[in-house]
């Protein structure tokens, strides 16, 4: 069976490093998928990939190449839901695990939010990411990877 892939919805994502070493301990492949060019590297577990500019074109890219039980790092909420009805498990760059269970209220909070956007009621912005943001991503990570492996066995 083959082993777990991780990709990286990599655009704007803070946590590409953080997710790159976490692979890297696990001995995982690691794909980073982008509509703009990041910096290349020649190891082999670290690939990226770059989809042309356009919406949804690093997501359907994502989602065309995912199996059951991979791990997709994202805060693009309809990905989130789309990689969940493939079986794949999937973290935030806060480390949140969405799950078939919260995803359905993520959707509904991402319209909401766009909603009061457009008729400027908000002006969008998102919190802060943090140091603590940060070492949840990577804890969640870690547990993503155990957990895929208990499932894959």
């Amino acid at each position: 069976m083959p082993d777990i892939q991780v990709y990286v919805d990599a655009d704007a994502c803070p946590v590409k490093d953080e997710a790159i070493r976490v692979a890297m301990r696990h001995h995982l492949v690691i794909t980073l998928v982008a509509n703009q060019g990041s910096r290349p590297t020649r190891d082999p577990m670290i690939r990226y990939v770059y989809v042309p500019m356009g919406p949804d074109a690093a997501d359907d890219w994502i989602v065309e190449q995912l199996t059951a039980g991979d791990i997709v790092v994202t805060a693009d909420i309809p990905l989130a839901s789309r990689a969940l009805e493939l079986g794949a498990d999937v973290l935030g760059p806060t480390g949140k695990r969405f799950t078939r269970d919260s995803i359905g209220m993520a959707l509904a909070m991402r319209e909401l939010k766009q909603h009061l956007r457009e008729t400027g009621e908000s002006r969008g912005l998102n919190p802060e990411f943090t140091s603590r943001d940060r070492s949840q991503f990577l804890a969640a990570l870690d547990e993503a990877i155990t957990r895929a492996r208990r499932t894959r066995t």
